[in-house]
């Protein structure tokens, strides 16, 4: 499923070979391994005495949900997880100067018990079947992710490298990024009722998902248009893994991009993201607004530079 890169990459082959449909996986990488050390660190420190893969045996469901919330914002916003997410960018090959990113998400996915009832919150949730671009509409998007502790194919997520091009059918066409972001910032627990990202509307062969085992120490990157999905964990152990999205300025603005086989929604969502530098927001960047109008079928849009958008 993979395609093993040994970095630096030229920015343009990596991002070619994203918009491609590849799956590219960098393992032993100096970066990689730092930021897997320092979250540990962080975990094992936030968690004491408890061990941070074990730590749903010792916390009721109420405060998980609270309890993670809170380690991944204030994870998110330490100067030295910026500092780590950019070095290994640029150790890729990117230019952190030319890439925007999403935020940076520590991700946990506690042990639940097959039968029990399934409670969904943003913090603990296990994330359903979808392709990103369904709800950003961003086909220049790169998908990061790395598991922080050891994880199995019952824990973990999964990827469905053979739908790349085929054409799904979901409910895109009626979600409203706006109303989402809106009933976010307000409080609403969208993750409650599953209205934080379009749904499957169709069944997909369970055949076809390839789930992730990767070690700790390896990251993987793969196009926003790759259909993927959370694996229902019932090994008895938390997941905890890294997440994070980019973009490159120039392919943004360009209008390059993986295909658009089945996203429908009418919004595409560049304010989400910063400079992976100094935090700029892409919106001051470039000529585009936090919200954008998308039409299936039309070529992707191009933006404009603004002004002095290439500092470091």
């Amino acid at each position: 499923m993979y395609t093993i890169l040994h970095p630096p990459r030229p920015v343009r082959e990596f991002h070619d070979r994203i918009y491609r449909g590849e799956i590219l996986r960098f393992e032993g990488l100096a970066q990689q391994l730092e930021l897997v050390t320092f979250t540990r660190h962080f975990l094992e420190d936030r968690f004491h005495p408890h061990v941070p893969i074990e730590i749903h045996r010792h916390l009721s469901h109420e405060q998980q949900v609270e309890q993670f919330a809170a380690a991944t914002r204030d994870y998110a916003r330490l100067d030295e997880v910026k500092r780590l997410w950019r070095d290994l960018f640029a150790a890729v090959g990117l230019d952190p100067a030319a890439t925007v990113r999403d935020r940076l998400h520590l991700r946990f996915q506690p042990h639940q018990s097959p039968n029990a009832p399934v409670v969904r919150t943003r913090s603990t949730a296990t994330v359903r079947f979808h392709r990103d671009t369904w709800g950003t509409n961003l086909y220049a998007q790169v998908n990061w992710w790395a598991p922080v502790y050891a994880i199995t194919a019952g824990r973990t997520m999964a990827l469905y490298p053979q739908l790349w091009s085929q054409p799904l059918h979901n409910s895109s066409p009626d979600f409203d990024f706006a109303h989402v972001l809106e009933q976010s910032r307000s409080g609403v627990n969208v993750s409650a009722t599953d209205g934080g990202i379009p749904k499957l509307l169709e069944v997909v062969p369970p055949g076809l998902a390839i789930p992730v085992t990767i070690d700790p120490g390896s990251v993987i990157a793969f196009s926003a248009a790759h259909a993927h999905t959370g694996v229902p964990n019932h090994t008895g152990l938390t997941r905890i893994s890294l997440e994070t999205r980019t973009l490159f300025l120039e392919d943004l603005c360009a209008g390059r991009g993986a295909p658009d086989v089945d996203g429908h929604a009418p919004w595409m969502a560049p304010g989400l993201f910063r400079r992976v530098t100094d935090g700029v927001k892409l919106t001051e960047l470039v000529a585009v607004n936090e919200l954008e109008p998308f039409v299936f079928g039309e070529p992707l849009r191009r933006f404009a530079p603004r002004r002095e958008s290439s500092g470091a």
